[in-house]
């Protein structure tokens, strides 16, 4: 079982979202999980052009960081999103590395996975970015189990006592990993999201098919 954590914050060790990251970890390895944590700022990602060559070869044009990146996240179980509020969402980072995961939305490749997402921010707004990240893992194929928002500027005790739900939002996202939870109303959603790209790619194989033939491997759709 392994659990990888993104964090989106710019300001490296001095980071507070940083920490809620490093909490949910340490409660998944509590569980068992092994952990690996990664800070997105530092990597070479490049902004998506729409030039679609992801959809027909699995490939994207841009040699940058997001290859290893891919790995990353295709190889872990459990996702932990992080990145503080700047003016209502993620930071520009975060959001590239959304960007560049269309493959993924189309072929649903995060289906079996689990994750949770965590925000700080100054005053408010931290909650609408939790609830937008994990929404970004739904549309990738992953169950959604949670997130906490902080708001640190009216409180400078907020962070300190968000520790113990961090942590247990750790726990929780390995145990789901374990299948120790259930989530009935978002298995009905990823049944029908899969069916609505399994339609499009069906409709398009001919200039998408890379993602044709991902269906087909997966036994989602016969040849």
């Amino acid at each position: 079982m392994k659990i990888l954590g993104l964090n989106a914050s710019p300001r490296g060790k001095e980071s507070r979202t940083l920490q809620l990251v490093r909490w949910v970890l340490e409660g998944a390895e509590a569980d068992g999980a092994k952990t690996e944590l990664v800070d997105i700022c530092q990597l070479d990602i490049g902004y998506c052009t729409a030039c679609g060559t992801c959809y027909a070869k699995g490939e994207c044009v841009l040699a940058d960081d997001f290859v290893v990146l891919f790995e990353k996240m295709m190889e872990a179980d459990g996702l932990v999103l992080g990145s503080p509020n700047y003016i209502d969402q993620v930071t520009a980072p975060m959001k590239a590395v959304f960007d560049r995961c269309a493959d993924i939305i189309h072929c649903q490749m995060f289906s079996g996975k689990y994750g949770c997402s965590v925000c700080t921010a100054g005053g408010s707004g931290q909650d609408d970015v939790v609830k937008y990240m994990n929404h970004v893992l739904t549309n990738l194929g992953a169950t959604a189990i949670g997130g906490i928002g902080v708001a640190v500027a009216s409180d400078p005790s907020a962070l300190h006592n968000a520790r113990p739900q961090a942590l247990a939002l750790g726990k929780k996202l390995a145990e789901s990993v374990q299948g120790r939870h259930s989530y009935r109303e978002q298995d009905e959603i990823h049944l029908q999201r899969r069916e609505y790209f399994c339609r499009l790619v069906r409709t398009n194989r001919e200039i998408w098919p890379h993602e044709y033939e991902w269906y087909v491997q997966m036994g989602w759709m016969k040849d």
